[in-house]
Formats: C-alpha cells, structure tokens, sequence
C-alpha cells in the first residue's frame, strides 16, 4: 500500500504539516507487511499557486498511485479529487515516523468528508 503524508521537510523526522494543498513536501511510503519499505519526497510544486493549490496538490498525490493520504485537514476541493482516485484521508499530526507506525496501527481517525473525522482502521 502507497499513502502520502503533507510534510514541512523531506524526511521522517518532520512534522505532519497542517496546510495540505500549501504543504512543502508530500512523502510517499510504500507500506508492506506492516512495515516501512520504500520512502520518496516529492516537493509540493502547488504550493505557490495563487488559487487551487488544494486541488493541484491533490492531483499531484494521486498521480503517484497512493491509496490514502494523511494529513491534518483536507479542503473540500482537494477532498472531491480524492473521491474520484478513491484515496482515503486520514487525519495525523505530529513527527511523520510516528504518524506512519500510528496508521500501521489503525489508530488514525478516517475523514469521510472535509468537515470531520471517524475512527476506523487500517484495512
């Protein structure tokens, strides 16, 4: 499984950053067997666009095949793109390995619409 994380910086030791479309950095993790196994950063070229960046952002994400995306809030825009990849979003903060090993865990809230959260796990 492939997710993306919103990130302040390129590697595992950065924060989740709060601004999904104006993020610096998404970094793609390949998940497998509940683990860790590949790990890319790719900068958010969306980030300075003057409007739509929630959207371009969201497109850029989906273009490199991932199934779910954590963050700590998605626009609605950006969230109705998701719905057409039939990406997952789920809701994390804090430093991004941790947040990683807390989705491995099924312990990151799903959002199931731009406006709120709901508990589920991982599938």
């Amino acid at each position: 499984m492939k997710i993306a994380i919103s990130s302040t910086g390129k590697s595992l030791d950065n924060e989740v950053d709060a601004r999904f479309g104006r993020c610096a950095y998404f970094l793609i993790v390949e998940i497998e067997d509940k683990k860790m196994k590949d790990i890319k950063s790719i900068e958010n070229t969306a980030k300075t666009q003057a409007g739509g960046a929630g959207i371009t952002a969201a497109e850029i994400v989906a273009n490199e095949k991932v199934e779910a995306v954590i963050t700590v809030n998605s626009g609605p825009r950006a969230f109705d793109v998701f719905n057409q990849f039939n990406i997952e979003v789920y809701q994390g903060q804090g430093k991004i390995k941790n947040v990683i090993q807390d989705f491995i865990d099924g312990k990151l809230k799903k959002l199931t619409d731009a406006n709120g959260p709901q508990h589920i796990g991982l599938k």
